[in-house]
């Protein structure tokens, strides 16, 4: 693509005229390049529908399980994660804009801040957490898939080696996805959404009708209950992990937003799909697997594994359809666009978007996902805090460098110059990786602490392991502060003309 002066729309700013031809550039290629005003055709529906799409999913379902295992009841996690998201809503918008302003992907924007070289730090981290968060969604839909095989063919579960071939099946339909490109992502999160709130819909029904009322089961949550901790002394580490639950998405939103059709529609389709989804289907969590313990004496977490205590081959067949629409909506969209672009970014004349989607399809498989989920609360403790902590971070100095320091204003065709505004020295903007690097210290003790705790939650906790709780509030007010200073004091903040 070429960028040239006197296209006009409005949400997109064109270059100066006279604005050289960049697609020369080593840091240019087709996917990366700005959006143009013709493919920017994303409503409001189609972002609402695309937080839908990744809301409505296992882990969202069983999200408050880990919070009432430790000690809350249904109400207090229902807080805690209608907060959380509301909280992370703020730098989603925030970084959203400029996304829809010049068309710009995440790894892109970063280069104004961190440099057209530095800027490889950032989309790398988010990248490998991507890459993480990849294989944990496709190790949940094999085992969706497997137990419902289970259930609609008997012979299944004599098949040596039946949930590694599950992984495969359910890894290779995402592959085939990933090389339609982020169109097909579009198209597939669109018509999924109304199947995905159907069906979590209907199975809300059928636990209130079965388990006597919704006043019922709900006092029946009680029992789901099975730590002690006090609430308060809780809540910090549960508010951080729900936090931490988009925390990548919060960074990298641009890749969605450079295709919106105005700010109205990406702030707006966020607002509306993001905090509501991600509580109501956490809710729906808690009040079905209540309902269980009044149907079958026991709690039953696993959606899919309830499905198959419900109903016949049937009730399998579309339940099958809603996990697999479910899981795949929510790893196309939130674990594969990223990471794909950031891989691209770092050789973009060598890797397109779909060669980085499949280098994300492989390091999904060598993180080997499985052990990341094995623990519910080592899963929030440790992994949502954890990488919290970096994607602050990051956080923090984009929406301090795109805000605050050049007041929304970027000179787009330097994104993609080696020797332009955002050169810095040798490409790399050495203030932003200090600020990054030392708003992560602090709470490094913390992490080690958690991290070499059975379950994450470390008992009788000091200072740096409070402060670990708090971790993305933490790097993101620190690294937006220290980047402020370290820029204004060096007085290079260069704004576009």
């Amino acid at each position: 693509m070429t960028i040239r002066a006197g296209v006009e729309s409005p949400t997109y700013t064109a270059p100066a005229a006279g604005t050289p031809d960049i697609s020369a550039s080593p840091l240019y290629n087709a996917d990366l390049a700005p959006t143009p005003p013709e493919r920017r055709t994303w409503s409001t529906y189609n972002i609402a529908a695309l937080w839908i799409g990744m809301s409505v999913v296992i882990t969202t379902y069983t999200l408050a399980s880990g919070l009432m295992a430790q000690g809350m009841n249904w109400w207090q996690a229902m807080i805690t994660i209608l907060l959380g998201n509301t909280i992370v809503l703020v730098p989603m918008i925030l970084n959203a804009h400029a996304g829809t302003k010049y068309g710009v992907s995440f790894p892109v924007l970063c280069r104004a801040s961190f440099g057209v070289r530095g800027a490889n730090v950032p989309a790398l981290l988010r990248a490998i957490v991507a890459c993480g968060w990849f294989g944990i969604q496709t190790w949940i839909g094999a085992l969706a898939l497997d137990a419902l095989f289970g259930a609609a063919w008997s012979g299944w579960n004599g098949i040596p080696g039946k949930l590694a071939i599950a992984f495969a099946i359910f890894w290779g339909i995402q592959v085939v996805i990933i090389l339609k490109g982020t169109e097909g992502i579009k198209v597939l999160e669109s018509w999924s959404a109304p199947l995905l709130l159907g069906g979590g819909a209907l199975l809300l029904w059928w636990g209130i009708d079965r388990g006597g009322g919704l006043g019922r089961i709900l006092g029946e949550s009680q029992k789901l209950q099975q730590g002690s901790t006090p609430f308060w002394a809780l809540f910090p580490a549960a508010l951080t992990a729900n936090v931490g639950y988009w925390a990548t998405l919060s960074l990298n939103i641009p890749d969605f937003t450079r295709y919106a059709k105005s700010q109205r529609s990406q702030a707006l389709g966020q607002a509306l799909g993001l905090p509501t989804t991600m509580t109501a289907f956490a809710f729906i969590g808690v009040a079905v697997t209540s309902a269980t313990i009044v149907i079958f004496g026991a709690p039953v977490w696993d959606p899919v594994v309830l499905v198959t205590k419900i109903g016949g081959a049937g009730v399998v067949v579309f339940a099958a359809l809603v996990v697999l629409a479910a899981q795949l909506t929510t790893n196309m969209a939130a674990n594969v666009v990223s990471p794909a672009n950031d891989f691209s970014s770092l050789a973009p004349r060598r890797i397109s978007y779909v060669t980085g989607g499949l280098i994300t399809a492989v390091l999904g498989i060598l993180m080997m996902p499985w052990k990341l989920y094995a623990d519910a609360a080592a899963y929030i403790f440790t992994w949502l805090v954890g990488y919290s902590s970096l994607m602050g971070a990051i956080g923090g100095v984009l929406i301090t460098d795109y805000w605050l320091l050049r007041r929304r204003h970027l000179a787009l065709a330097d994104l993609f110059k080696l020797n332009g505004r955002y050169s810095y020295s040798n490409g790399v903007n050495r203030r932003a990786i200090i600020a990054l690097v030392v708003a992560v210290l602090p709470v490094v003790p913390g992490f080690l602490r958690a991290a070499t705790t059975p379950g994450g939650a470390v008992p009788n906790p000091g200072f740096t392991d409070t402060l670990y709780t708090y971790a993305w509030f933490v790097t993101f007010v620190l690294s937006g502060a220290v980047y402020l200073v370290l820029m204004k004091a060096g007085g290079d903040v260069r704004t576009a003309a």
